[in-house]
């Protein structure tokens, strides 16, 4: 029985995610792909064994396999290992063609297409994760609307960087680092990122405004999961009372541009984050690899389950965190694919810059030695990501345990 509530809570939900994000990235490539009439001979989702496959009109094999984890799409002759052949690769494919009699087929073959039809092709599959997270922050807005808390601080911890900076509780933020304050969780987003970090923060008390510089600490910060993690804190709290929550209610349009800007906020503090990971003012086991999304997703179906009173209310519940999850992930996805690594989106579209400025492909030795390098760095990231889940999942102290 636990077996089955840990299936149904952790994997399925992680799955759907992971399966729409991945299927609408690979989407984006293909449909660009058809559009700019490139022969494709394959769509698969999911790795491994197949359990469905056919082949439509157009010639296209769809492929379904029994691990949904991911997905590719393979125009015709792609056969090159980092996906970008050299001149004298093209010269060999232009020839294996019109000795084949298949001539008439060279200009639908994706690496004969211009540098600037392939550069679409590649990009549109992180654009389709944008344009993914777009349509669910602004399905969720136009929903629901968006819950503003009343930037007021309630209590301030002794002894805390709150504290001596000279907050005080009545005090209501106007605005942090010049950037006007809607929200107290707008606060607290901007503070578990800054650890030692000076925040200059505009304060209205007693109907005067004045201005205070405060540092956060790292220290442990809970989240609304009941999940710790060590973050950036003031010390500084709120406490709902009638009237401090309001609704911004948002009509069509207005829900797209907002959908538009959580998704730049999105990246924005990705960029943020990574930036001080490197400068070593943030830890790396904030990480997460699939593991940890499974957990965040399950987590998600937890909370949903302990907040609805029956079975349709969590139904309805879960689908929602769902959904909203999948518009992070999707952010997070195309993202990622547009770093200059090769073996990426990022890195194929850093190969066609090169190209575009030398009027040819680089060396196959030079792509195939960056395409092992790329691989390494992603391959690492993940061990990594997934190391960190596991330590978070204290999976380690679970087998001290059994061989103690």
């Amino acid at each position: 029985m636990d077996i089955l509530k840990s299936i149904l809570l952790y994997v399925i939900p992680f799955l759907i995610v992971i399966g729409v994000v991945i299927t609408i990235h690979e989407m984006g490539h293909f449909f660009a792909a058809k559009a700019l009439g490139t022969k494709i001979d394959r769509f698969a989702i999911g790795f491994g064994r197949s359990i469905a496959q056919w082949t439509d009109k157009d010639g296209v094999e769809w492929r379904i396999g029994w691990m949904p984890i991911g997905g590719y799409v393979r125009f015709a002759g792609d056969d090159n290992a980092a996906s970008i052949p050299d001149a004298e690769d093209l010269d060999a494919m232009r020839r294996q063609l019109i000795s084949e009699g298949r001539g008439a087929e060279i200009d639908r073959y994706f690496h004969f297409k211009p540098l600037w039809q392939r550069a679409i092709i590649v990009a549109a599959g992180p654009v389709s994760n944008f344009l993914l997270a777009i349509v669910v922050f602004a399905t969720l807005l136009m929903g629901f609307g968006e819950p503003l808390t009343r930037p007021r601080i309630d209590t301030v911890a002794a002894s805390s960087p709150g504290a001596a900076a000279g907050f005080k509780p009545g005090d209501l933020i106007v605005a942090m680092d010049g950037a006007p304050v809607e929200s107290f969780d707008q606060i607290m987003n901007k503070v578990i990122l800054s650890s030692d970090t000076p925040i200059a923060f505009r304060v209205r008390r007693g109907g005067a405004e004045q201005d205070i510089i405060a540092t956060p600490r790292r220290g442990p910060v809970p989240d609304k999961l009941g999940r710790v993690q060590q973050l950036g804190k003031l010390g500084l709290g709120h406490v709902n009372q009638p009237g401090d929550i309001t609704m911004r209610r948002y009509n069509l349009p207005e829900a797209v541009v907002g959908g538009g800007k959580r998704v730049v906020k999105t990246i924005q503090q990705t960029v943020h984050y990574v930036s001080r990971l490197f400068v070593g003012r943030e830890s790396a086991d904030q990480l997460a690899g699939p593991l940890g999304m499974a957990q965040l997703s399950g987590d998600l179906a937890k909370h949903a389950a302990n907040v609805s009173p029956d079975a349709g209310t969590f139904v309805i519940n879960g689908l929602l965190l769902i959904f909203e999850l999948i518009g992070v992930i999707s952010v997070g996805i195309g993202f990622m694919n547009l770093l200059p690594v090769p073996v990426l989106d990022g890195g194929h579209l850093l190969f066609y810059g090169y190209e575009a400025i030398t009027r040819r492909p680089l060396a196959a030795k030079v792509q195939a030695a960056g395409y092992r390098v790329g691989l390494a760095l992603v391959l690492g990231l993940m061990l990594f990501a997934t190391w960190n889940d596991l330590q978070r999942l204290r999976v380690f102290n679970l087998f001290g345990r059994l061989f103690s």
